[in-house]
């Protein structure tokens, strides 16, 4: 369940793979945009990628920078963490619900008074969802403090161009000469989320055209939710999993590959997909107008050019594309106490995975990786370690119960 951190709730995220496509926040009738000022017409802001997820500095009514998600997967502004608005009174908002997966039902407040900018691009009176509190644990998750997430009032303001090989974005005023490069895909906007169409082929059902949620949100390279009204047929080795969270509720499932995955006429082979559950997910959400999820681990091999006016992308290939799809082989999830962001917790384990295997278990607290203090690592460089090499050993420092000790596991390929 998706709530606050408490000593008897873990909140795991597989690879942070935060669904929040599955969000639907009822506004209409604004098109506010981001404006540059001066006669500016572009803008270069550099990003932090942290588990494939960009992230931006932002500034609300006048205060910041704070850490934003970008996120194609959303629509309104979602803040995480109402402490940077001042004076907030939640009874003056409107309150709404958020329907995700899970059984709970979470509480949202509209606001429609704040102004934010990003680099020297403002906007005034942006629709945004206030969360009482920090559901997401981001911070804990992605080892830095998330304050929320920004989606379709920036990405419908401007061509947006993500250079993922660089880790920056430039930013153009649709009126400004833009040089295009790469190939150009249609893309359709639909309740302020941009589909693009790519042709997948399983074992169980060969090749078939599908529509996918370009979701820059979410860490994982695919999650396949429905194929002729009904799940998709599993690819013969598959393991179960996690897939992560979303905004109420885990997200169960299989990990398997695909054999290919051709976009744009680009092609990807063995591409990491994920399996969820269709009933579980099918109760909460419409899937009529999508096959799954494309996310950040396939779009990051790609530098590109979004154009949400006019309905297309521009992708070039980058020097991450010949890297192959790699997913955990360790097989636990990782993340920041969010008492104090210091201490590294071990949450969900998976059944017969290396880490159950060396006898780690949920709750321990890591102290050290391969005899380092743990404040030396990024979350993000355990991570990459995590899926780094098979069979190479990662040494553990343990404090569990009061006494610490060493705990070896070998990384296995297990998918």
């Amino acid at each position: 369940m998706l709530t606050k951190y408490s000593p008897g709730v873990i909140i795991c995220l597989r690879k942070l793979t935060v669904c929040l496509g599955f969000v639907f926040l009822a506004f209409s009738g604004f098109s506010q945009e981001f404006l540059f000022k001066r006669n500016r017409q572009k803008q270069s802001i550099p990003f932090k990628c942290i588990k494939n997820l960009m992230v931006i500095p932002v500034y609300v009514n006048g205060k910041g920078p704070f850490d934003f998600v970008l996120d194609t997967g959303v629509g309104p502004m979602i803040i995480t963490d109402p402490s940077i608005i001042d004076s907030l009174n939640f009874s003056m908002l409107r309150k709404i619900k958020v329907s995700g997966l899970g059984i709970e039902t979470v509480e949202a407040y509209v606001s429609q008074s704040l102004d934010v900018k990003v680099g020297n691009a403002t906007i005034e009176r942006i629709p945004t969802a206030i969360l009482k509190e920090d559901l997401f644990n981001l911070s804990g998750h992605l080892g830095l403090k998330i304050y929320g997430l920004l989606g379709y009032s920036f990405f419908n303001s401007f061509i947006v161009d993500v250079r993922y090989s660089e880790n920056r974005l430039i930013i153009y005023d649709h009126d400004a000469k833009i040089k295009y490069r790469g190939k150009k895909i249609p893309i359709q906007i639909d309740n302020q989320k941009p589909y693009i169409s790519a042709n997948i082929e399983l074992p169980a059902i060969g090749t078939v055209a599908t529509r996918f949620l370009m979701d820059t949100g979410a860490s994982h390279a695919l999650s396949l939710e429905m194929f002729n009204g009904g799940e998709f047929p599993l690819p013969e080795k598959n393991i179960k999993a996690n897939l992560g969270m979303s905004l109420s509720g885990q997200i169960k499932g299989s990990i398997g590959r695909l054999s290919r995955l051709s976009i744009g006429g680009y092609i990807f082979k063995d591409v990491v997909a994920g399996f969820p559950d269709f009933k579980t997910i099918a109760e909460k959400i419409d899937l009529s107008k999508r096959n799954g999820n494309l996310g950040a681990d396939l779009l990051r091999k790609f530098n590109i050019q979004f154009n949400y006016q006019e309905g297309f992308i521009y992708v070039k290939p980058n020097s991450l594309s010949k890297a192959p799809f790699e997913y955990d082989m360790v097989g636990m999830v990782i993340y920041l106490d969010q008492n104090d962001y210091k201490r590294l917790i071990i949450g969900e384990i998976d059944e017969n995975s290396p880490a159950e295997k060396a006898g780690l278990c949920p709750y321990d607290e890591i102290i050290g990786v391969n005899f380092k203090g743990v404040e030396t690592y990024s979350l993000n460089d355990l991570s990459e370690l995590f899926k780094s090499k098979a069979d190479r050993s990662v040494i553990f420092e343990i404090y569990r119960d009061k006494q610490v000790f060493f705990k070896v596991v070998r990384l296995e390929k297990r998918i």
